[in-house]
């Protein structure tokens, strides 16, 4: 037996040997589950482009949930930040635009994109360095004071955030001078699904990182992450603030794309509803919170239309049923069938 059939043979007999090839086809399954995902939203993207004219409006809510579940997902999902007062990043975004335009004037949108996100992401740095000094209820409950005070705030400086009223007056440019948004709403669903394209493409790079895979290490053993030299408040501030950013982005969108912002984009149950979201989706699986951004989305407003009375109860009903029957979320349960689907292929 030559050297290297020795090492073979050596190798095949290790008991880690099996664990890895699992490990190796559970990699494969959530690959699976991920294009899948990304193939389905897609093509719905496109058919809701190509014939779908009277859904555009509500594909450009679709996105905006989607951009705004990523960011809770990067924080909870991959680095195990628990919060519940991530709305008051968003929140803070749309006030940020619609302040601009309505007082400042500043109507261009992509800078206005960019404004937002620098401003949520400076509150997350200050908000940040006291939420992560704490741990478990205690960071739920400064994320949540952190929420309510931005809440509060917003309702009393009624002269410029237009209080209870909500701020109007806003104007938005065309995008790029060149695309007025119209009220078919195609200019805002083309506007977000760009940005949600851009959003996407920047989280799985960023996730795929090693940079990413430290803040997995983290989550799941922060010893000894910090044992092997990791800077671990460092990490998990940089991923606040980034997903802060994010929030606030998805914030300004919505402004931008309604020319109107209330204060429900700044209330706790927003904070609470994003995070069902995300653990509908899957925690975790970027992918999971795109999928359940859309089936929460949905589900809502065709909930909302046929039973405006109970709508809640059907949803808290059909979320129950879900959690009950694909505890890893629906993204889970996707893995689950194409793994199914593989096995009888190959019998």
């Amino acid at each position: 037996m030559s050297g290297i059939e020795r090492v073979k043979s050596i190798s095949a007999s290790y008991p880690g040997a099996a664990a890895s090839s699992t490990w190796r086809g559970l990699a494969m399954g959530r690959t699976g589950g991920d294009l899948a995902i990304a193939v389905l939203l897609g093509l719905g993207a496109l058919a809701t482009l190509l014939f779908g004219e009277a859904y555009w409006l509500l594909g450009s809510q679709v996105a905006i949930t989607m951009i705004f579940a990523l960011s809770v997902d990067l924080l909870v999902g991959f680095a195990g930040i628990v919060t519940l007062g991530h709305a008051v990043f968003f929140g803070l975004g749309a006030y940020t635009v619609g302040i601009a335009s309505a007082h400042l004037g500043w109507t261009e949108p992509l800078s206005g994109l960019l404004l937002a996100g620098v401003v949520a992401a400076l509150l997350g740095a200050v908000t940040g360095v006291l939420v992560l000094r704490t741990r478990g209820l205690g960071q739920l409950m400064l994320t949540m004071a952190f929420a309510s005070l931005v809440y509060e705030i917003a309702n009393r400086a009624k002269p410029v955030t237009g209080g209870a009223d909500g701020l109007q007056g806003m104007v938005i440019a065309p995008i790029l001078g060149l695309f007025e948004f119209d009220i078919f709403g195609l200019t805002a669903f083309l506007y977000t699904l760009a940005v949600l394209v851009a959003v996407v493409g920047l989280a799985v790079l960023m996730t795929r990182s090693p940079y990413g895979r430290s803040l997995v290490g983290i989550r799941e053993n922060r010893v000894r992450m910090q044992a092997i030299g990791t800077n671990v408040q460092h990490r998990l501030l940089s991923i606040y603030v980034m997903s802060a950013a994010l929030a606030g982005i998805a914030g300004a969108l919505l402004a931008q794309t309604s020319q109107f912002v209330g204060l429900n984009v700044l209330h706790f149950s927003l904070s609470g509803e994003i995070l069902i979201i995300v653990a509908l989706g899957g925690a975790g699986r970027l992918w999971g919170a795109l999928l359940g951004a859309l089936v929460f989305t949905l589900f809502k407003d065709r909930l909302s239309a046929l039973d405006p009375a109970y709508w809640y109860f059907w949803l808290g009903l059909l979320l129950a049923v879900i959690v009950l029957f694909a505890p890893k979320g629906l993204i889970g349960l996707v893995d689950r069938l194409l793994s199914i689907l593989h096995r009888k292929e190959s019998l």
